[in-house]
């Protein structure tokens, strides 16, 4: 086999070993797009796979076009002998693949953590409803049993809230406020009757 064509199977194998960046980039971009989608490390829910997607490519590009060739540049100092082109351009390939599935490792990471606040906050949500349930059952009031559906919960600080039952005329409210931080969960009467709506316009911290 002649020198040039040495060469240039050799060069088409180097350039086969660094082939993986762009399919790679294909599938983690779409896996990035969907966690976050089902886990939304930002506390935000994403409607549709379309918006998520779209950020992980840019973040993906971000990775590959800014921070792949300057890793490379210093991993390619560091070696000796320095690497020639064709080999540069390998190690730029598979620095910038490793960038990818670390990004996806990382938004993985971030949505677990986030999901352990939301569920935390759902359970905490969960424990307000059946207090106010339990204490307005264990009422014995017929008007209050009946309108229990108008129950509206506004969240005033972590695991405490303030829920009210709307009276038959739906001018007057019957207010709770409940500390499910406690053990067990602490439901003290509010004597003012002015809804949530009225006493916090703005929602207060929750719903």
């Amino acid at each position: 086999m002649a020198g040039g064509e040495r060469f240039w199977v050799a060069r088409a194998r180097w350039r086969l070993r660094g082939a993986m960046l762009w399919p790679a980039f294909v599938v983690l971009t779409l896996v990035d797009g969907v966690v976050l989608y089902r886990l939304s490390p930002v506390g935000f829910e994403f409607k549709d796979p379309v918006a998520p997607i779209i950020l992980a490519t840019f973040g993906n590009l971000l990775l590959v076009a800014v921070v792949a060739p300057w890793l490379t540049r210093r991993l390619a100092a560091r070696r000796v002998p320095a690497p020639v082109e064709v080999e540069r351009e390998v190690l730029k390939d598979r620095t910038a693949t490793a960038l990818l599935a670390a990004g996806l490792v990382g938004v993985i990471a971030a949505g677990l953590g986030n999901r352990q606040v939301v569920v935390s906050e759902t359970k905490a949500t969960e424990r307000n409803a059946a207090a106010v349930r339990d204490f307005v059952e264990q009422s014995r009031s017929p008007e209050l049993v009946r309108n229990l559906e108008t129950a509206n919960t506004v969240k005033l600080s972590e695991g405490y809230f303030r829920t009210c039952v709307a009276r038959d005329d739906r001018r007057r409210h019957f207010c709770l406020f409940v500390d499910t931080g406690k053990r067990p969960v602490e439901v003290v009467q509010d004597q003012s009757q002015v809804p949530n709506r009225e006493l916090f316009p703005n929602g207060g911290q929750g719903r």
